[in-house]
């Protein structure tokens, strides 16, 4: 018995131990507040601000003061709420951060109608990894800890939410019945006794007194603060009145928090800053995301309009559509980060690409655009009728990330907390861009962020003055795969050709004996293995498919024939640790593994850990690596290369020792993709995140579908409407999509404007079965080389027109009747259904189209 009572206080002290070094965060200095000290000096003050003063007023805002103006913008801020608006001068529509009528909101109720005052709201973990929350309005605003700043074309806000004021934390939760009776009862008058005994009830079982949580509110816990301090109870006192009763309460100090919000007008747009310097938490409250004016604009249930969220290709939520069922809309924006242990995306959920949401109503609309923090940047929307009467969205950003480790010792099992060793770095800014009734649509509002793009050099230069007499042609080459063989009973891996250089030469050429042209080529599998291949810090042409001279022929032969090659290259996911150390290399995840990512089995939509796994190389690493691949291009003579992961994915490095948060990766990766550029001069990319696209001149596997989340209402090409004429680009390939129609797919290209794609090999089909390539069962070219020509005929035609022009308005005509209108007038009707419509005085048969206006 003796040694079970040692073994099991041994566990506790292990797992104690553990703890500590588990919860270990250490912000940085701008950053945190350490809870710990008493010296008040030690915690951050709410600047003094200023008395502002008001330039000019509108009597439909009263109350509220006018801050700035600009020929385009009028700015208001009330300073009892620290509400702001904004007159869009062009056509005087008002845009409120709070809903001017949400007192009267019948829905919301207690903390839900405060966050309808609010303008920020925190998240933030206590030691243990809960979670809670604090807002503007219920924990600045109403306890008047704001103050003000005049900025030269706006107005600064400082919050401080929650007090140094001592709390419930401050008391034992037990105490023993000696103790309580002898030691503090004893020492007090009548009004302080009867204080402890309205606040502890005394079990006679157990012999301890027990505080009474509910009793001790307001002014009654007040009254057992000032009690036990008048005993002489001491923070000592607390701890060894927990420790005796096994009770593990966390005590950590006030929580308090500041936060700084910047409100500045920027020509026609809105800019709001969340200055990384004007965050201060304390060091036992690390705050996870922090929203930002979360019902800016938001529509109530006498309002019609919709909700644009960045879904993949887009999508829109109506206001008031009922769906009160199914959960918010919620999105990372650029996928998830596949170093953190979050919700992992399911693989027919798309990616939102473009930091962007929007909110549209008939007399006019806003696009927010992310400027900065888009990284760590989460777009929220949500409908009426669920927490209270409003339609709204709005933008999140992560400061700390949480990971769980649970530990074991002897027979006791703990889940504790590990948080992100540093927050994020980065400003939060987003910009608001105004359009009056005219552009009120996502077609218009799609133009504002096109112009947005290529004003700040987001997009390459459109292609308008190149001369092009067809559309691309995009094929995915899979040359060779790595295998398990047996020689003598020892197992080896061999590389297996699926597609030699001089086999995709002959598909090529039977291709374009097939009047297919200006095809593109992204060759994988070509180099250290084949398709999962060792990390690129050096380059060997696989003899099994040939070799480094058969590459130098097929590269002469596709400039020769004017076909674009793009050996394709994986940078970021390492394949085979040949020549990788995953403890040294790979980025570490919160608890400090190597980031490992495993392909995802469709079936059962989770990862497939019978499949070979890839490892997430350091960031860190990246510039070196990609320093050492492009030296070891250069005998290869090529004039292009294809990047299947560094458009499509974003992954930190949560080594505490060479910590790189999202946002910091964000700047080497784009270095990274310029880079290539530089050198490569032509780059074709999988996926088509935002901070890649000034770098690239095609994209694949592009988002042409939402995910089609229950609360969303239609589906909509704002990706497309943005990038047309500036990038070409295609979906995924068609023979390995989910498309069972090759009619319906050859119409999506022709609505949005895109490029026919196909992966494909030479070897036969079974070649790839039992394998980790078995979901390119589908591959091989026969079968799939004449559909592929007769498509691209098609799809040629009807987009040849519009290459190279902006498409500029897109629109649902009916039912399964969609109108995509391009620069210069011309246009094309799509009708899906099976059967024909009239539009406009043009019959489109069923399942086809046609094509008008003026064209080139």
């Amino acid at each position: 018995m003796k040694h079970a009572v040692v073994k099991k206080i041994t566990g506790m002290l292990l797992i104690s131990s553990l703890l500590l070094g588990s919860c270990q965060f250490s912000p940085s200095p701008l950053t945190q507040v350490s809870a710990n000290a008493v010296d008040q000096a030690d915690i951050p003050s709410l600047p003094p601000g200023e008395k502002l003063k008001s330039s000019f007023r509108d009597d439909r805002l009263p109350g509220m003061l006018g801050i700035a103006q600009n020929n385009a913008l009028q700015l208001f801020l009330h300073e009892e709420t620290a509400e702001i608006a904004v007159i869009y001068r062009g056509s005087g529509q008002i845009w409120r951060s709070n809903p001017t009528d949400r007192e009267q909101d019948a829905i919301a109720a207690g903390i839900n109608k405060d966050l309808l005052s609010s303008q920020t709201r925190l998240s933030f973990f206590n030691t243990l990894g809960q979670s809670s929350t604090v807002n503007s309005y219920t924990d600045s605003v109403r306890h008047k800890q704001i103050s003000y700043e005049a900025l030269p074309n706006g107005v600064r806000v400082h919050y401080q939410f929650g007090s140094t004021e001592r709390s419930i934390e401050d008391l034992p939760v037990k105490i023993s019945k000696e103790r309580f009776e002898q030691d503090i009862l004893a020492q007090l008058d009548k009004v302080g006794e009867r204080a402890l005994k309205i606040g502890y009830a005394e079990d006679k079982d157990e012999g301890v007194y027990d505080r009474n949580d509910k009793a001790l509110q307001g002014l009654q816990l007040s009254r057992a603060l000032k009690a036990f301090d008048e005993a002489g109870y001491t923070e000592e006192d607390l701890v060894q009145d927990h420790a005796e009763h096994g009770v593990e309460q966390e005590r950590s100090g006030p929580r308090l928090f500041m936060l700084t919000m910047e409100y500045e007008l920027d020509g026609q747009d809105l800019l709001v800053r969340v200055p990384a310097s004007g965050i201060h938490f304390p060091e036992e409250y690390p705050i996870n995301s922090i929203s930002v004016l979360e019902y800016f604009g938001a529509g109530s249930t006498s309002e019609e309009g919709s909700m644009l969220v960045p879904d993949g290709s887009g999508a829109l939520i109506h206001f008031n559509n009922g769906k009160t069922l199914y959960p918010a809309y919620q999105q990372d924006i650029y996928g998830s980060d596949l170093t953190m242990k979050m919700r992992e995306a399911s693989s027919n959920e798309a990616k939102a690409r473009l930091p962007v949401f929007g909110l549209i109503r008939t007399d006019g609309a806003f696009l927010g655009i992310i400027e900065e923090g888009d990284a760590v940047a989460v777009v929220n929307a949500d409908i009426s009728g669920k927490l209270n009467s409003y339609n709204n969205v709005y933008p999140s950003f992560y400061v700390v990330n949480k990971s769980d480790i649970t530990l074991q010792a002897s027979d006791m099992v703990r889940t504790l907390p590990k948080f992100q060793n540093q927050p994020t770095v980065s400003d939060f800014v987003v910009r608001y861009a105004f359009v009056g009734a005219e552009e009120a649509s996502y077609s218009g509002l799609a133009s504002v962020y096109r112009s947005y793009l290529q004003r700040t050099g987001g997009v390459p230069e459109e292609q308008a003055s190149k001369v092009q007499d067809s559309i691309p042609f995009y094929l995915k080459l899979f040359g060779g795969i790595t295998t398990r063989q047996h020689m003598l009973g020892i197992p080896y891996d061999s590389t297996q050709a699926l597609t030699t250089f001089d086999e995709a030469e002959k598909i090529l050429s039977t291709l374009m004996e097939k009047d297919v042209a200006n095809i593109q080529v992204r060759y994988a599998g070509w180099l250290n293995g084949g398709i999962h291949h060792r990390i690129p810090d050096s380059i060997k042409v696989d003899g099994a498919i040939g070799g480094q001279k058969a590459m130098r022929e097929f590269s002469t032969f596709a400039r020769d024939t004017g076909i674009g090659f793009y050996p394709d290259v994986a940078v970021l996911n390492v394949h085979s640790k040949g020549g990788f150390k995953p403890s040294r290399e790979a980025s570490r995840t919160l608890t400090q593994q190597p980031a490992v990512h495993y392909p995802t089995n469709r079936a059962i939509q989770r990862p497939d850990r019978d499949k070979s796994p890839s490892y997430i190389l350091s960031p860190n690493l990246l510039g070196n690596v990609t320093d050492k691949m492009l030296g070891a291009l250069k005998p290869l003579e090529t004039e292009g290369l294809s990047l299947s992961d560094l458009a499509e994915q974003l992954n930190s490095d949560m080594n505490p020792k060479k910590l790189l948060d999202r946002t910091e990766v964000l700047s080497t990766v784009t270095t990274t993709l310029e880079q290539i550029k530089q050198q490569v001069g032509s780059v074709v990319a999988e996926g088509g995140n935002a901070y890649a696209l000034p770098y690239v001149t095609g994209l694949t596997d592009a988002p042409m579908t939402s995910s089609r989340f229950k609360l969303e209402d239609e589906e909509i090409p704002f990706f497309q409407l943005v990038m047309h004429g500036s990038i070409s680009y295609t979906g995924s390939p068609y023979n390995l999509s989910t498309y069972t129609n090759a009619r319906q797919y050859v119409l999506k290209l022709i609505e949005y404007g895109a490029s026919p794609y196909f992966a494909w090999f030479n070897a036969p089909n079974h070649v790839v079965k039992e394998t980790d390539f078995d979901h390119l069962y589908a591959a091989n070219y026969e079968q799939w080389i004449d559909l592929a020509a007769e498509m691209y005929r098609e799809v040629n035609q009807a987009n040849l027109p519009f290459i190279g022009r902006s498409m500029i308005a897109h629109q649902s005509v009916s039912e399964g009747v969609f109108q995509t209108t391009y620069e210069g007038g011309g246009f094309v009707i799509v009708n899906y259904n099976d059967f024909p419509v009239e539009v406009e005085n043009h019959t489109v048969e069923a399942q086809s189209y046609v094509t008008g206006g003026e064209q080139l």
